[in-house]
């Protein structure tokens, strides 16, 4: 979800309001994907990088994520939205931490949509966190070396209980894949448009989701 900055400067607004008219967007775009088949949707809302932002915009957004899970949570849960998280949760604030357990084990019974938010996420630092863990596990004598494999770094992942991307799309104009979920989408379909994240519409996802449909997966294999 790229652009909220952008949108707000080309308007002569603070970065902040681009972020809190994003916000508003994921509501929508939350509520339109049940009808359009989708059942899961992960969003990146904060990058282990955006800390190298100003301290006002850092701290403007751990209060709209505060903000939005305690008057969403209401919504969400009525809407049969399960909420997860991914990321590094230890330098958040533990206000706002112990608002994300919450709302996950609130929610945990839905089934509707899949909702998941990457709050300080980034892909290279979740490999090195699932590296270290296997690491341990070897240390501890649990695993061998020869053990490590493809499944059991995934059961280290951030994703473990997830399933992995069939779509990413990048909105802003940005034509690169900024750290996000690197291992999980290898073999995701990509899509980059130029509209900025608080102008997505459920309209334009749509029509992204119909040029998805009509892709041919291969999965590195041959067909026909």
């Amino acid at each position: 979800m790229d652009g909220n900055g952008r949108w707000a400067k080309e308007r002569g607004w603070p970065r902040l309001v681009g972020h809190r008219r994003g916000a508003e967007r994921v509501k929508e775009i939350t509520r339109a994907c049940p009808d359009m088949g989708v059942k899961w949707l992960t969003v990146y809302a904060f990058s282990t990088e955006n800390w190298k932002r100003s301290t006002e915009e850092v701290l403007g957004l751990m209060a709209l994520f505060a903000r939005y899970i305690q008057r969403e949570a209401d919504a969400l849960s009525a809407e049969g939205v399960r909420m997860r998280f991914i990321g590094d949760r230890a330098p958040l604030d533990p206000k706002l931490s112990a608002l994300m357990s919450g709302i996950e084990a609130r929610t945990a019974n839905n089934g509707r949509l899949n909702l998941t938010v990457a709050i300080n996420y980034g892909g290279r630092d979740e490999l090195v966190r699932a590296a270290a863990r296997l690491a341990a596990q070897a240390a501890e004598g649990r695993i061998t070396p020869e053990e490590i494999s493809p499944a059991r770094l995934e059961s280290c992942l951030d994703t473990a209980d997830l399933p992995d991307p069939d779509l990413v799309i990048r909105t802003s104009g940005e034509s690169r894949t900024s750290n996000f979920l690197p291992w999980q989408a290898a073999y995701a379909e990509y899509e980059f448009t130029p509209t900025l994240w608080p102008d997505f519409t459920p309209a334009e996802l749509s029509g992204i989701l119909a040029r998805f449909g009509a892709r041919e997966r291969r999965f590195g294999g041959v067909t026909g």
